[in-house]
């Protein structure tokens, strides 16, 4: 549905995106997900064809963004993150607005307003005028005009950005209702946001693109990702490291350490690595229970820490900041102002 292929976008000396390639299948809700002022709304205004890349290519459903634009929008939703609502206008006069710009049939046009609205669980203040509704329901106001063309693939730049924890629960709900029948990319610097909808994810730091896929697959890169510690009562600690290392191959179970020793009960707390890659055959909690009924070991306790998406999102945009430090480059974030200064 989207292919993107080594784009850059430069503002004067700035770059803003460098080099950006992935694709969105159907049917997927794609977390694009990255620090304030990594290039993420920058991407979502060439995809919606609000800026074209200065180098690289942008398809949108086969139709590039570059050669033509308007045929591009007609095939997405948008949704910026400043909600483009008209407050003295009501929900319903809005939406009216919103099907005679996009060019609607008049014979359509009820079917499609009355569809927007009940997607977006608007009834209740279809009549009333926008000014007058919480944030929580402009944002839905917002998706509202996103989706009244039935559009395959929506856009959605900080959807959540200002709502209450009860107005944000209800958009990610509505979202990923959504998701179920279109493709989704959903902008985001929150974690729980991508976690929460996303099932696919896609992490950019400085212009660039750090890691793609599933938080498993992400996670399988980084190797010891996912820590444990085994209390085990009565063990000879340097025979049982041994034998906890030929538990897996070594590529599957390093860094073991004594971590606790108790020598009133005879308890020792071992820590260790394994890789987060979830497929199944490194060591899982079930392998340490075999493996310590068979060496005649009673097992006090067992605890595994899994990496989140916050471990790996620190990490690989902590490994981007660094890199560039050490390469001389100029991290800091630009404001909007200095983008537009460089442009004058």
């Amino acid at each position: 549905m989207i292919r993107v292929q080594n784009i850059t976008k430069r503002y004067g000396t700035f770059e803003a995106v460098k080099d950006v390639s992935f694709t969105v299948g159907q049917d997927q809700v794609l977390g694009f997900l990255g620090p304030n002022g990594a290039g993420k709304t920058t991407v979502m205004k060439i995809l919606t064809g609000y800026h074209f890349p200065t180098q690289g290519e942008a398809l949108v459903d086969g139709v590039s963004v570059q050669e033509n634009p308007v045929e591009v929008k007609k095939r997405i939703g948008y949704l910026p993150e400043s909600v483009p609502v008209y407050g003295d206008l009501t929900v319903d006069e809005y939406l009216s607005f919103i099907a005679d710009a996009r060019r609607i049939a008049r014979t359509e046009r009820r079917n499609a307003k009355e569809a927007a609205i009940a997607s977006c669980g608007l009834e209740q203040v279809a009549s009333k005028t926008i000014e007058t509704l919480s944030k929580g329901f402009k944002q839905r106001v917002g998706l509202a005009q996103a989706i009244i063309h039935d559009p395959a693939i929506l856009i959605l730049d900080e959807p959540t950005s200002g709502l209450d924890p009860n107005q944000i629960i209800e958009i990610r709900s509505l979202i990923k209702r959504l998701g179920k029948r279109k493709t989704v990319i959903l902008s985001t610097h929150i974690l729980q946001e991508v976690e929460a909808v996303c099932s696919q994810v896609l992490i950019i730091s400085d212009g660039r693109i750090v890691a793609q896929g599933t938080p498993e697959e992400i996670a399988g890169n980084l190797k010891g990702a996912d820590t444990w510690r085994l209390t085990l009562k009565g063990a000879d600690v340097e025979g049982v490291k041994e034998k906890l290392s030929r538990l897996a191959p070594a590529d599957r179970i390093s860094g073991i350490t004594l971590d606790a020793a108790d020598a009133g009960s005879g308890a020792v707390t071992l820590g260790f690595s394994t890789p987060a890659d979830g497929s199944g055959q490194g060591v899982d909690g079930e392998r340490i229970f075999d493996w310590a009924v068979a060496e005649r070991l009673k097992i006090l306790g067992m605890n595994q820490k899994k990496i989140s998406l916050e471990d790996i999102f620190v990490r690989l945009t902590s490994e981007t900041r660094t890199a560039n430090a050490a390469a001389g480059v100029d991290g800091a974030e630009r404001t909007e102002s200095a983008v537009k200064e460089e442009m004058e």
